[in-house]
């Protein structure tokens, strides 16, 4: 596939477009063709070896389609959700991980029910975004439905919280011992929630909208009111007692994606994250805090590793409290270490996106006695920052299909956008250039959409774009 197929991205330094391009170059290695269940039909799936099985992993499938998005259709950015769907069991089940050679769930120690951080929701409603296909939100309603009653069937105790194993976020080695009531799955069931009411109203069900929007006020309440610690403003895991644990871990930051604290208590989070002592390390962000005593700068899998997956899902956080400034200075940050990753030295050769990288310094996490940590050429995580961040973060698209919007934050003039990005069936182009004139933006586009560009936070403005080509010189705005 050639990469001129995806869309082009253009920015200053080189060295983004060039991690850009290799990701979606690298993508094809972990992709796979395999028959479509109760179908003749082959679709390509984006698979994982782990411990010597092919496997298909739930949290590695709904992550990687924030992404594939971008990929103009030439990558399927749902088929590996579809895979989970398709498997659901009778009481609604839908289990974590699948052998795909036998096509069985797979079940282990620490997780003997199978179950994944429940983010389906959160990845429908930007899937739909991204392609304005309202059909797929009716067909798969009721899936989410009954896998949502299976949630809370199973795990939802008297408190009003949910127990399950906290190594259900892949978290296998984090220090979290004695959870029971564990933050992450308690914040993605609630942005799980919140997304199904989103979703309800997509679809104008009132009552579906509701139901969920109840669910999701109730489960903040309870985080709220036993996971906070006021003292060290921070969002804790819970033993059997409702007792806070006192380690502090990179899903204590998943209440940001849920909009869960209000002003003063992602204040007093987010400034976590600039802190040198917890969460501020030269790359941010680490999966442990850095004043724990089992912090180490090695990684260790997830005591200090710096995590693509987790990071997107940090930034996101930060973006849901108008922190742009800081979620883009985040991402750059992040993408350098990366960068040195994949071209180490500057060389263009060799080099690697790994599963998770180093907290203080240049390089790829390691794990004591562990050959396969982190895992290579692993762009269903890194591909987050190196594709959707990217675009949304660092040259600064949202886009909205089903409102035909394309909003740009330029946060500094300099040369970058992107180029000839599929909408459905319509191939766009933004970029900001300087010429003779002053700084102008030139877009190119085959259908009417509406952009509003916002210009160092000064300068905003909403226009319709009309199909052929036009320019803009923002002097004039």
């Amino acid at each position: 596939m050639n990469k001129h197929d995806f869309p082009k991205i253009h920015f200053y330094d080189q060295d983004f477009v060039d991690i850009y391009d290799k990701s979606w170059n690298l993508l094809q290695n972990s992709c796979v063709s395999l028959q479509k269940n109760g179908s003749d039909s082959e679709e390509s799936y984006f698979v994982d070896r782990q411990n010597g099985k092919l496997v298909m992993d739930q949290f590695e499938s709904i992550m990687s389609s924030f992404f594939l998005v971008y990929s103009n259709r030439n990558y399927n950015a749902d088929a590996n959700i579809d895979y989970f769907y398709s498997r659901q069991e009778e009481s609604g089940a839908i289990y974590w991980k699948y052998d795909i050679e036998t096509d069985t769930p797979i079940f282990t120690e620490d997780n003997p029910q199978g179950i994944g951080l429940p983010l389906f929701a959160w990845a429908e409603y930007n899937l739909y975004h991204k392609s304005a296909n309202k059909k797929r939100i009716k067909e798969i309603m009721p899936v989410l439905q009954k896998y949502t009653t299976w949630l809370e069937e199973n795990f939802k105790m008297e408190n009003g919280l949910y127990k399950v194993p906290f190594q259900c976020s892949t978290m296998f080695n984090s220090p979290r011992e004695g959870t029971v009531y564990p933050i992450d799955f308690n914040s993605c069931l609630a942005i799980h929630a919140l997304y199904m009411s989103a979703l309800g109203d997509i679809l104008n069900d009132k009552d579906l909208s509701f139901q969920y929007k109840r669910m999701y006020f109730s489960l903040k309440t309870r985080i709220n009111s036993k996971m906070w610690d006021g003292d060290t403003g921070f969002y804790y895991d819970l033993d059997e007692n409702e007792n806070i644990l006192p380690h502090k871990t990179i899903v204590g930051f998943l209440p940001l994606l849920a909009e869960i604290p209000n002003e003063d208590k992602a204040d007093a989070l987010i400034s976590h994250l600039n802190n040198p002592e917890t969460f501020g390390t030269d790359h941010p962000f680490p999966s442990l805090s850095a004043d724990h005593p089992l912090f180490s700068e090695n990684g260790e899998g997830f005591r200090g590793s710096v995590f693509p997956s987790f990071n997107f899902m940090v930034i996101k956080g930060l973006e849901r409290y108008q922190r742009y400034d800081m979620a883009r200075e985040c991402t750059i940050r992040h993408l350098y270490y990366i960068l040195d990753g994949i071209f180490p030295g500057g060389s263009r050769s060799k080099g690697d996106l790994k599963e998770a990288y180093l907290p203080t310094k240049e390089g790829f996490a390691t794990l004591t006695g562990s050959e396969t940590f982190p895992r290579g050429n692993y762009v269903l995580g890194a591909g987050l920052s190196t594709i959707a961040l990217m675009i949304e973060n660092v040259i600064g698209l949202e886009i909205s299909l089903p409102r035909k919007t394309v909003d740009w934050v330029i946060p500094n003039l300099e040369i970058m956008g992107i180029e000839k990005l599929s909408l459905k069936r319509n191939l766009i182009t933004i970029l900001s250039n300087k010429s003779t004139r002053g700084w102008e933006v030139q877009m190119e586009s085959e259908k009417l959409y509406y952009f509003t560009i916002n210009i160092l936070g000064e300068k905003k403005k909403a226009l319709p774009i009309p199909s052929g080509k036009c320019s803009m010189l923002i002097d004039k705005l």
